[in-house]
């Protein structure tokens, strides 16, 4: 069983919802991306999002790009992201880890090359921002086989047709994107969240876990009220930018902002 299919088997047998902390890979500096994961597990993150640094990541708001781009001044690569999650395996075997980003850094690498380097690093599965399920024919069974699980987004808009299809193609967790515009934006509605997931739920029998505009243990709570996890990332991103010049402080802040969401969550 994949480990983000664990992952979610225990969190149901346990009552719980899952809290699923995502961060630029490299920022401030690559060195520093393995301690800040192992952190965001001390915390309480039941599985993490890693993001691949772009030049050009279209939903993602300031936070996050600035986060790219420092990242991307250290000259941080995907293949650089197979390395941090070999050395975080070292200690770490338990905790799912996905990838997260857009379809440029792994076609430069090639499909089959990407899919045989993360399944090598320990990686569980892979979420590609711009490449909807209609467009994975290639590279979807290229990680079918080394149990990469293909994780989608949908969105406020998506139509109930298009919902289908993403559901049926989807696998480890369905990203919910709660509401219109990019990451880090400020309004969240959980009601409304709810009814979205609704008819979700009657399509998929995979978690439904909700991103975009959850910043503190309240709005982690309310969403964990009516979702299967919590994907929180701007909230963690900006810790990390308002400390990147002294790193050595910004573990301490992660489990802040994650030890408030898990205690939130789990009352």
């Amino acid at each position: 069983m994949n480990r983000i299919d664990q992952r979610f088997s225990e969190l149901k047998a346990q009552g719980r919802k899952a809290l699923i902390p995502y961060i630029t890979a490299g920022d401030p500096a690559p060195q520093h991306t393995v301690g800040f994961m192992h952190a965001l597990v001390e915390a309480g993150a039941d599985v993490i999002e890693l993001g691949v640094p772009f030049s050009d990541p279209m939903a993602d708001g300031p936070v996050i790009q600035k986060a790219c781009e420092r990242a991307l001044k250290h000259g941080t690569r995907l293949v650089d992201l197979f390395d941090m999650v070999k050395e975080f395996r070292q200690a770490d075997t338990q905790t799912p880890v996905v990838l997260m980003g857009y379809l440029n850094p792994i076609e430069r690498i090639g499909y089959e090359a990407f899919a045989d380097q993360a399944a090598s690093a320990g990686v569980d599965g892979v979420l590609i921002v711009d490449m909807p399920p209609e467009e994975a024919e290639e590279i979807g069974p290229l990680m079918k086989a080394r149990d990469l699980a293909a994780i989608f987004l949908v969105a406020p808009t998506t139509s109930h047709e298009r919902a289908a299809t993403i559901c049926a193609h989807g696998q480890g967790y369905l990203y919910y994107v709660s509401l219109k515009g990019v990451t880090g934006a400020a309004t969240l509605n959980a009601a409304d969240v709810a009814e979205h997931l609704a008819p979700l739920r009657e399509m998929t029998d995979l978690p439904l876990c909700v991103g975009f505009g959850i910043r503190d243990g309240v709005t982690a709570a309310e969403v964990a009220n009516v979702a299967d996890g919590v994907i929180v990332g701007s909230a963690l991103v900006n810790r990390i930018a308002e400390n990147s010049p002294t790193p050595e402080i910004i573990p301490g802040q992660l489990k802040d902002v994650l030890a408030d969401m898990r205690s939130a969550m789990d009352a």
